[in-house]
């Protein structure tokens, strides 16, 4: 990892010590590893560096003195929760999201949520006597939610000590050919879970406040920290599996206005190969 801030670099565990990976193989330059139905296969390094870690949020700036840095990864073809703590030399997993998958997750009161692909939010403890993260789902998901692969999902810490989750609706985009295949954001819902609470409540406006989310650590705060207005979700494209890894392309980034439901979509005439992420200066003060 890399403060493009302050330049510090912080080295965590390898793809090869991820749950799903049994070995790299320096001979044919690949990953051995367990694949959906728990078979043995095989997949080359620069699609696996590509496809392998969805997302890596930590709790705060990383440091090898600092016992209590954390960081947690969505990792792999079924998108399952990995953990790192300080001297660790592999990434771990709990034994308790085995069948689950996630889309996102955060740092939030010195706990890890996470939600996963049918809307549920997880709560895991990091702080136990044994050392080893413990939870399972906190919250079902919202009355009348439903599933779908055009749907993402994202769970952000409010200040005032309420959780977020926001769906964000993809369509495809006419005229663009099946093998590359283009999704842009349509609208978002905003719901709602009340501190102490466990019953979803939808939410209409963020009111004087801000969210960022893409393949950063999903995090609310004021526009005064910015030039820019409340009320508004900034967004960049995180679904870089639908992107082709031999050229560069576009990517599915903006702002949407609650007020008046309106997109703003930026950057259309730029090319990437590698995702816009947001970058927040001071880490601390969004957890």
């Amino acid at each position: 990892m890399l403060n493009p801030f302050s330049k510090m670099h912080f080295d965590l565990p390898p793809l090869s010590t991820f749950p799903n990976i049994i070995e790299y193989s320096r001979e044919y330059d690949e990953y051995i590893m367990w694949d959906f139905k728990d078979k043995i296969s095989r997949l080359e390094r620069d699609r696996m560096h590509r496809v392998q870690i969805w997302k890596v949020v930590i709790n705060s700036a990383p440091n090898n003195d600092n016992k209590d840095f954390m960081a947690v990864a969505i990792y792999g073809q079924l998108n399952r929760l990995a953990f790192y703590k300080p001297n660790n030399k592999r990434w771990s997993w709990s034994g308790l999201t085995t069948d689950t998958s996630f889309e996102d997750a955060i740092f939030f009161k010195e706990k890890i949520y996470a939600v996963d692909y049918d809307g549920q939010l997880h709560k895991f403890d990091t702080n136990t006597e044994s050392g080893t993260v413990v939870g399972g789902i906190h919250a079902p998901p919202p009355i009348g939610y439903t599933t779908s692969p055009y749907k993402l999902k994202y769970v952000i810490g409010c200040a005032n000590g309420n959780i977020l989750m926001l769906v964000r609706h993809y369509a495809s985009l006419r005229g663009t050919e099946k093998e590359h295949k283009e999704l842009e954001t349509m609208k978002f819902e905003i719901y709602e879970l009340r501190k102490g609470s466990k019953k979803w409540s939808r939410l209409h406006s963020l009111g004087n406040y801000v969210v960022f989310i893409g393949f950063n650590s999903s995090v609310q705060m004021l526009p005064t920290n910015f030039l820019g207005k409340g009320n508004q979700i900034y967004y960049t494209d995180n679904l870089i599996e639908l992107k082709s890894s031999d050229f560069a392309s576009t990517r599915d980034m903006g702002i949407f206005d609650l007020k008046d439901t309106s997109f703003r979509r930026i950057l259309r005439d730029v090319k990437f190969f590698c995702p816009p992420v947001w970058c927040f200066y001071c880490l601390s003060s969004l957890m």
